[in-house]
């Protein structure tokens, strides 16, 4: 008995200072970046002990929140510009500005035959609806319509477009079939065989600008040590390799 509670004991000297010093941060974060960031605010906790309470959405959405005050401290965006643009407005902590990660925007169907691999697919118009997300939401919707352009079927292709508030409802259009194709992230289908069992053409970097994705400390997480600790987690191999799994480039 006495071997037993002194176990429990020095259990409790390892653990208790985790508890008490753990902390909680808000992270908004893009829409394409969701199933990543499950997996690296899982292993956040268990490392660190803080909680990241994550909300998703699109990356212009959140920029206007945060002008509005809403209570993030992390800003996890699908752009390089947003988050530039917070810091060169005084919003975010100097200095805390990096690319987590670079993203690849995939033309995409859930039907195998649907989507071949050159994309001639937009050139044939052979489908009624095409999932986009909002461009001036969206990086990767702008990212779809840049490609578009340079191929010269944007005013065609957008005659068809249903149109998506953030990269999340473009891929639920698509997954759900209310589309039969759409521009998504490659993040969202390279995972649970969505690839293999559908159709894809995963689009030239060459057609679009690159899809730098930035985070930033945000000036309401100055003082806060769970916010601190996130930013430098992301940066650590652990948290690299959940994003290369997910199809995107460091």
């Amino acid at each position: 008995m006495k071997t037993i509670v002194k176990i429990l004991c020095l259990i409790l000297i390892f653990i208790l200072p985790r508890i008490s010093n753990a902390g909680e941060v808000n992270v908004a974060v893009a829409s394409n970046f969701a199933a990543p960031v499950e997996q690296i605010a899982l292993a956040f906790q268990q490392e660190t002990g803080h909680k990241a309470v994550i909300s998703i959405g699109s990356s212009g959405k959140f920029y206007t929140q945060i002008k509005y005050g809403a209570p993030f401290q992390i800003l996890l965006s699908a752009d390089d510009e947003t988050p530039a643009r917070l810091e060169k407005e005084g919003d975010t902590v100097l200095g805390t500005r990096f690319t987590y990660a670079t993203g690849r925007l995939v033309l995409w169907s859930k039907k195998k035959g649907i989507v071949d691999d050159k994309g001639e697919v937009l050139k044939n118009g052979t489908f009624d609806r095409i999932a986009i997300a909002d461009p001036k939401l969206a990086p990767y919707g702008f990212a779809a319509i840049q490609t578009l352009a340079k191929l010269g079927i944007e005013k065609q292709i957008t005659q068809k477009a249903v149109w998506g508030e953030n990269i999340g409802q473009t891929f639920l259009f698509v997954d759900t079939q209310s589309t039969p194709l759409g521009f998504v992230a490659l993040s969202q289908v390279i995972m649970d065989n969505r690839l293999k069992n559908g159709s894809a053409w995963i689009v030239p970097e060459s057609l679009h600008s690159p899809l730098k994705q930035d985070a930033v400390l945000l000036l309401s997480g100055k003082e806060n040590a769970a916010a601190h600790a996130f930013i430098k987690f992301l940066k650590s191999n652990k948290v690299q390799e959940i994003i290369k799994a997910f199809g995107y480039q460091i």
